[in-house]
């Protein structure tokens, strides 16, 4: 019986109803208004407890999976973030197109963002937790290994792991090192892969 008064008081505690409306609003400002702004092709899936940030400057192609408590912040002003057809994004993936200067005597928060694009090919697996920071490219087809900072560009079909996030495979099978061999039955004369 004490069990469930306390319980009725914690419900009847006008404190959580504040800290319910605190959430409502977030949820409000954080997921709701922004996925009401981008610009996404049929099939998408996008966990309820996304967060997103200036939703007119975010575009996702067909058939993306935004995994749960997936951050996607695109620049106030100008950065923004493209997800290209089947991108899968696994938990907790933080992509922003938008970071602050770090010159010497002035608190960061109130230096100017640096704004930058960032472009996420077809086909391409982020897993857990991998960030994404300003100018990135990341080509079709790469698999990018949980926890993984990106702060460069990764090529088309890459495997790559680490902070910073370096490639270790190629998806076709070859060793990190054979970035410009020729797959197995690739005739002279085709298109490298990369």
């Amino acid at each position: 019986m004490s069990t469930l008064l306390a319980m009725l008081g914690r419900v009847l505690d006008p404190a959580t109803w504040v800290h319910l409306v605190k959430l409502a609003n977030y949820y409000g400002y954080a997921h709701v208004q922004p996925r009401k702004r981008l610009t996404a092709g049929p099939g998408l899936r996008m966990a309820p407890n996304a967060s997103l940030r200036n939703g007119e400057r975010i575009t996702l192609g067909r058939e993306v999976h935004v995994g749960e408590r997936c951050c996607l912040w695109a620049g106030d002003s100008a950065g923004r973030i493209t997800l290209g057809d089947h991108a899968l994004l696994g938990p907790e993936v933080f992509i922003t197109a938008s970071n602050y200067q770090l010159a010497p005597g002035t608190p960061v928060m109130y230096q100017a963002k640096r704004e930058q694009d960032v472009v996420i090919g077809a086909d391409v697996w982020l897993g857990a937790r991998v960030v994404v920071l300003p100018g990135v490219t990341i080509g079709d087809g790469a698999i990018v290994g949980a926890g993984a900072v990106v702060s460069r560009d990764l090529p088309a079909g890459c495997i790559a792991v680490g902070a910073p996030a370096k490639v270790v495979a190629w998806r076709d099978g070859r060793p990190a090192g054979a970035r410009d061999a020729r797959p197995a039955g690739a005739e002279v004369g085709d298109a490298d892969p990369s």
